[in-house]
């Protein structure tokens, strides 16, 4: 989705134009492979950072344009203005590979933090920021070049409708949203690896078996919007963020545009092109193409613009990609499946880790298919984005192993063998599966480490500020480039206090809401108040939105005018609520809630965005903030 010049889905002797130079370009991607066309002998690999920018209070900050204007060639926009992507160079497969791959990603980290820090914020890497919230995804935060709004404008189209998320784990998340934007939630470290045509088809699903592994041990996504979900919450989210399939249901079976796969691959990387184009309707497209045959017949290698356009919309967890080296064409298998983070050497380990496994399996295995049912794979690879390394594997041997065992007892040495034979430095191969042997062994891998320093924070206070607290010990620890299993966890007190936490009403609102209708009794109202200790009670229609408010003090009144919950007089909620009671949305300024409140002289405001009930704040609310001013003026 490089290119600029790419347009809205095309219509009539366009669309037909555009369709008819994909499938050129699919014939002569066969053509190439007929002729032997592709580099062969020669072992690359490369990567891409995918990072969050992030305000001092922990927030994500939606300044990616601006960080640019200080960075020179090897980085670019994300969707969301909050992400960056950082370019790797190749790096020929062999020696000290590796070292000098987080030699060079250190590098550009750094020259990013550093960009960071002249505008007063910094980098976070990881999976998804805990700090996220629903109003960063609006469309003032889509990065604004064309490719972003066109991508936008189609998936919306296809859907037919508003995107719907609905993830369980721990917790539960059920949202709508408006836009794509929800893809700006995942940041990856994909890593690329050139292989040869004649070896593709036994290397890309080699790649498909081992991904649950590596994918379980490297899980770094456990939180969106304050909920902990999967172990890697990615892998769910980037499905129903790009899901083209709307919510109506048809008979028939509708791939999602982000899969792992449904089979083994058979005879070519050609396969996977055609499925792809036989499943996937076109999103986007150029105008003017390449004739692909025409740059084949000059000796050149043909560009393909259409095929690796359509390719960039569809979103396999493993990818064929096709590229040019020095003018020759070559494939690469594109692993999309490991986060970004914890820590660099964390990700370079991760990277290592399948690199040893593919080297090593291509020896092992003439094909894997013959020994495992891809159902079993698909299977492993959902197990291992729930559960992470307490994940169960069905494995080549037909029989079921623990994730971590399997890790630490069979591939880790798989891998050794495989860096070995690559001809990896063995220093350097030691040294980064020994990072993925104690996360495993420690079971502390990025997820972990985040949902161990959420228990031990005090439940208390309030969810935000724990977030606070993670986001600013992740950014601090990866500075100190040490691996996440000897991080220490985070501690309330790396968040900086109140004055972080309360900076909007969505921060600090309650959202866990006690609501009636007006048609209810107000023995209800009264109970509720009672059980839960609460001085106000929502009013809201069956579509929820918000109706009405009853207050401690309407009820007293009504008892004064002679009702009490023993009297046969009935009275509605209706009948006593407060109807049309002042409202505000969530993403109010925390000061100027305090204000209304104030100038109003109300304890309670319910919180609205769109005409529904998202949340509410009362006076209780503050209390924690002045608590902590208060502490820290008897500090002082």
């Amino acid at each position: 989705m490089g290119t600029q010049d790419i347009k809205a889905r095309l219509r009539g002797e366009k669309q037909r134009s555009f369709m008819r130079n994909l499938l050129a370009d699919l014939r002569a991607l066969e053509q190439i492979l007929e002729d032997d066309g592709f580099e062969t002998g020669v072992r690359r690999i490369g990567a891409e950072q995918e990072l969050f920018l992030v305000e001092r209070s922990w927030r994500p900050a939606p300044r990616s344009l601006q960080v640019l204007e200080h960075l020179g060639d090897g980085y670019t926009t994300e969707l969301g203005l909050f992400n960056l992507e950082i370019n790797l160079d190749p790096f020929t497969w062999g020696g000290d590979c590796l070292s000098q791959m987080e030699k060079q990603l250190n590098e550009r980290v750094d020259r990013a933090r550093a960009a960071a820090h002249e505008l007063g914020i910094d980098v976070a890497l990881t999976g998804i920021l805990p700090t996220l919230l629903k109003s960063d995804l609006e469309l003032n935060n889509m990065t604004p070049l064309p490719r972003y709004r066109v991508l936008n404008r189609a998936l919306t189209k296809l859907r037919g409708g508003s995107y719907s998320f609905h993830i369980k784990g721990q917790d539960e998340l059920n949202v709508t949203h408006n836009s794509v934007m929800l893809e700006s939630c995942n940041a990856s470290f994909q890593v690329h690896f050139q292989v040869g045509a004649s070896e593709f088809v036994n290397l890309y699903n080699l790649a498909q078996l081992i991904a649950p592994a590596v994918l379980a041990a490297s899980v770094n996504s456990p939180l969106l919007f304050g909920l902990r979900l999967w172990r890697e919450t990615r892998i769910a989210l980037f499905q129903q963020a790009v899901d083209t399939r709307g919510p109506t249901y048809h008979p028939r079976e509708n791939r999602p545009r982000v899969y792992f796969g449904d089979a083994w691959v058979k005879d070519s990387v050609l396969e996977l092109y055609q499925e792809d184009i036989a499943h996937f309707r076109t999103l986007v497209g150029i105008e003017a193409c390449e004739d692909p045959f025409e740059a084949l017949a000059q000796g050149q290698a043909p560009q393909l613009q259409a095929l690796r356009l359509h390719n960039g919309t569809v979103y396999r967890w493993n990818r064929a990609c096709y590229g040019i080296t020095d003018g020759k064409p070559h494939l690469r298998i594109e692993n999309r499946v490991l986060p970004s983070g914890p820590s660099v050497i964390d990700e370079v380990a991760n990277a290592a880790f399948w690199f040893g496994l593919m080297s090593e399996f291509a020896h092992q295995y003439e094909d894997v298919s013959k020994v495992l049912d891809f159902g079993e794979v698909k299977n492993n690879f959902l197990s291992a984005a729930r559960l992470g390394l307490h994940a169960q594997f069905t494995w080549t041997d037909g029989k079921t192993w623990p994730a971590q065992r399997l890790i630490l007892e069979e591939l880790l040495p798989r891998a050794a063998d495989g860096l070995r034979r690559g001809k990896i430095l063995d220093e350097d191969a030691a040294r980064y599966l020994k990072v993925i042997e104690d996360r495993v062994s420690k079971e502390q891998t990025g997820a972990a480490w985040m949902l161990k320093s959420l228990a031990l924070m005090d439940q208390q206070r309030n969810p935000n500020e724990r977030m606070n607290a993670l986001v600013a010990a992740l950014i601090e620890r990866q500075k100190s480039g040490r691996p996440v299993a000897e991080w220490e966890p985070a501690r309330l007190e790396e968040s900086g206090g109140w004055k972080h936490t309360f900076l909007r009403v969505e921060q600090f609102m309650s959202k866990d809401l006690f609501t009636v209708t007006q048609d209810e009794p107000i023995d209800l109202v009264a109970n509720l108040m009672k059980w839960e200790r609460i001085r106000h009670v929502l009013v809201e229609d069956n579509k929820g939105r918000l109706v009405g408010l009853v207050s401690y003090r309407a009820l007293l009144r009504a008892m004064a005018d002679g009702w009490n919950p023993r009297s046969e007089k009935t009275l509605a909620v209706a009948d006593i609520m407060k109807r049309d009671p002042i409202c505000i949305a969530p993403d109010t300024p925390a000061l100027r809630a305090i204000e209304i409140m104030r100038d109003f002289k109300i304890a309670c405001l319910p919180v609205v965005k769109n005409a529904m009930l998202v949340g509410v704040i009362t006076e209780s609310d503050f209390m924690d903030v002045a608590a902590d001013l208060l502490a820290q003026k008897l500090k002082e």
